[in-house]
């Protein structure tokens, strides 16, 4: 029965089962007892949130991480964020190949819709890169922040300093948001040698394994005329301008206020900082409501649009907004297709970022209004529209009112995260089987526009 279920769903179907299946299993390994320190208690509705939210990679809380778990729920921790970050497929596709099975073309399919990736070829290879990226890096920022968390002084045991290393390292590379240090980064507000090597590990984990892979096919492959693909090309140009904007957009408007009587130095990083880390990183080096609404209100759009597509972050992704807007100019200069850097962009992918902004606009809204009937009374508007776009851009970043939501509140931002980390083009193929093909067509008419 359950055999014959699972051949009727669809890929998409699987993958998100998947997910879900995951929640409840990581669940189940954070309330067990061992997980938590002695005289703890976490609800299940806490034990729920903390998973979605560790499946999700997001990062929001409603319990400390460091004051509720204990060193083997830290492990558990890392496990799931791990799994989270690099996606089922890939662990699924390691699984497989240690089993010695051959991956055929429905585990294809799976890797496809996991990595969110347009054909079946070479799928496997690609799960093998992903995975090898993910240990590469993790493990150079383990040693590099366990090295220097010892030299520095923060922590007197090298099996400590080295363990709050591994951890960082990887909740900062699959863009997490969780620490065990109790108060994010805010401890090393001014060590910018732990905030620049943290911003290099979120960036490499939110600009897309896709791009990521095209640059080591670029710098270490044999190929004398390599080209990077127009998806590499606008996902990383999008990117960094988007970082950049974040950055001045931040400075810009801080300068005469929360900035006002800091040096030169503290500014340029607390503004690279939170605009990097509001691309989809979740960690903080300050209390994000010290910040004027402006701020918050640019912090809010850029976890909306988050990270780059196939990668560890959620949101609307960063080639849907480009496309969009390429789409809007393209249109005022009158023209009927989408151009850029010499290509032109497939009508099917302009229609489906339309798809993808309205769909994620009225989850957002919905969400939103929702709160603001269930918590309107106790948050302000910034408050729930800053923690609904860190919901679902899986970024982490709160203003301090995840921990006093609701039950029903908590839901709803439980959604959220799963929504953002799965992807709204995943959801609206939930429940479309296959592409259904027209036996005739209607005649057209003009209808009024605008």
């Amino acid at each position: 029965m359950i055999k014959a279920f699972l051949n009727k769903s669809t890929p998409t179907q699987l993958i998100i089962m998947g997910y879900f299946f995951a929640v409840i299993v990581s669940t189940l390994l954070l309330k067990l007892p061992i997980s938590l320190k002695p005289g703890i208690e976490l609800t299940w509705l806490d034990a729920i949130f903390t998973a979605a939210s560790g499946i999700s990679v997001t990062g929001l809380g409603v319990v400390s991480t460091s004051d509720t778990f204990s060193q083997f729920g830290f492990v558990v921790l890392l496990f799931i964020l791990q799994f989270g970050g690099i996606g089922i497929m890939t662990l699924g596709t390691l699984l497989w190949l240690v089993m010695g099975r051959h991956i055929g073309l429905s585990q294809r399919r799976l890797i496809m819709i996991d990595q969110n990736r347009n054909n079946l070829s070479g799928l496997v290879r690609l799960m093998q890169i992903v995975l090898f990226m993910a240990i590469l890096f993790e493990a150079i920022g383990t040693l590099i922040f366990g090295t220097y968390f010892l030299l520095a002084g923060y922590y007197l045991s090298w099996q400590e300093a080295y363990f709050n290393g591994l951890f960082h390292a990887v909740s900062s590379y699959t863009n997490a948001g969780f620490d065990i240090f109790g108060d994010s980064l805010i401890g090393f507000s001014h060590d910018y040698f732990v905030q620049l090597i943290t911003m290099v590990l979120l960036i490499l984990g939110a600009i897309g394994f896709p791009a990521l892979i095209e640059l080591r096919e670029y710098l270490f492959g044999k190929h004398k005329n390599f080209r990077f693909s127009l998806y590499t090309k606008v996902t990383t140009i999008t990117f960094f301008l988007l970082l950049l904007f974040g950055a001045l957009s931040i400075l810009l408007i801080e300068n005469h206020m929360y900035f006002s009587h800091m040096a030169w130095h503290e500014k340029l990083f607390y503004s690279l900082f939170n605009s990097t880390t509001a691309r989809n990183g979740g960690l903080a080096t300050m209390d994000v409501n010290d910040f004027s609404e402006p701020t918050q209100l640019i912090m809010s759009i850029l976890m909306f649009i988050g990270a780059s597509p196939s990668s560890v972050g959620g949101g609307i992704r960063t080639t849907t907004f480009a496309v969009v807007m390429l789409s809007l100019y393209s249109f005022s200069l009158g023209r009927k297709d989408v151009r850029v850097l010499n290509r032109r962009v497939s009508q099917e992918d302009s229609l489906n970022s339309f798809f993808v902004v309205t769909l994620a606009i009225i989850i957002v809204t919905i969400s939103i209004a929702a709160l603001l009937g269930t918590e309107g009374e106790r948050f302000t508007l910034m408050e729930i529209v800053f923690e609904v776009c860190s919901a679902f851009g899986t970024t982490g970043l709160s203003m301090g009112i995840t921990g006093e939501l609701s039950g029903l509140g908590k839901i709803i931002i439980i959604n959220l995260m799963f929504v953002g980390r799965i992807g709204i083009l995943s959801i609206l193929f939930l429940f479309r089987a296959k592409m259904i093909e027209a036996k005739f067509r209607y005649p057209e008419e003009k209808i009024i526009i605008g």
